[in-house]
């Protein structure tokens, strides 16, 4: 994905907790620069900065970074000269996404055998959940069972 001209990313959307690959063909890489350093921190106050010296392909400079917390990613480069491509003093700045958080299915839908009443929810399941698994199946069975039932193409299995 390309945001800017010639700064590319692997991925569509920049994900906090994610990696990113960040590839760099600006002002240094065309002005034959042999190193060049990605200065870079999250937020709008540039919080958590670090710097990586980014690998010279023939492509341009590439490294990858891990995305933090904050609301934007924000780069800039410079050279062993001291050289820096700061997109004019802006900055370079890149919204960065929230992580959807995913319920864990395996630990809410775990039952516990018991003697007295056979098998019991774990305590951790939602109520909520449990119904919404409840309308979906119920939601299933119609669909597959009305159309043979009204076509007539319905048979019970019959124990013989």
């Amino acid at each position: 994905m390309e945001l800017v001209k010639n700064i590319f990313f692997n991925t569509d959307k920049i994900i906090e907790g994610s990696k990113v690959k960040i590839s760099y063909v600006g002002y240094l890489f065309q002005n034959g620069s042999e190193e060049v350093y990605l200065h870079y921190g999250f937020g709008i106050n540039w919080d958590n900065v670090s710097e990586v010296k980014m690998e010279k392909t023939e492509l341009g400079f590439q490294c990858e970074i891990d995305i933090l917390e904050g609301e934007c990613l924000n780069l800039c480069y410079h050279n062993e000269n001291g050289e820096w491509d700061n997109n004019f003093g802006q900055n370079f700045t890149f919204p960065i996404e929230k992580q959807e958080v995913e319920p864990n299915i395996e630990e809410e839908t775990a039952l516990v055998l018991t003697k007295e009443t056979g098998m019991q929810m774990r305590k951790g399941l939602r109520k909520t959940y449990i119904w919404s698994k409840k309308i979906k199946l119920a939601i299933y069975k119609l669909i597959t069972c009305v159309p043979k039932i009204i076509s007539g193409n319905y048979r019970r299995k019959v124990n013989e």
